[in-house]
């Protein structure tokens, strides 16, 4: 079963889940499903194309925005932030929904402060302290 955390009011995210969920999040009134996950990660029942397929049959949007480990580039945020400020909710899931957190976090930098990223992302389980330096680095250059 899908464990939303929220990070925001229209914004949660979640450890990997299974097509069988999908049903239970649209009744939880989530509009748009991203994943996070790659499939070398996961069986293939759960490979993103499953997923999609199942999603887009139930009339939820799905994003896929695969993260690996080392790998973060910025196209990665910007597809975080415009699922993030797309048709919400949003459900976000990953192995943990650290990489999730993370990512919102960075796309979020420079909109909502670091320290409530932080507030937010650690309610919801997900310690992402570390990442402050680099997150007061890209709202300052938002900001420029």
């Amino acid at each position: 079963m899908a464990d939303p955390r929220y990070l925001t009011e229209n914004y949660a995210v979640s450890p990997q889940i299974t097509v069988g969920d999908l049903a239970d999040l649209k009744e939880q009134g989530f509009k748009t499903i991203v994943c996070n996950r790659p499939d070398a990660e996961i069986p293939p029942e759960a490979h993103a194309d499953v997923m999609e397929k199942a999603a887009r049959e139930l009339g939820l949007n799905f994003v896929l925005n695969p993260l690996t480990h080392g790998a973060l580039t910025q196209a990665h945020i910007d597809i975080q932030r415009d699922a993030a400020n797309g048709e919400g909710p949003v459900f976000a899931y990953c192995a943990s929904g650290n990489r999730c957190s993370i990512l919102w976090g960075l796309a979020m930098a420079g909109t909502v402060s670091t320290e409530d990223i932080l507030s937010k992302t650690t309610a919801a389980g997900y310690d992402l302290r570390g990442l402050a330096p680099q997150l007061d680095a890209m709202a300052n250059a938002a900001k420029a």
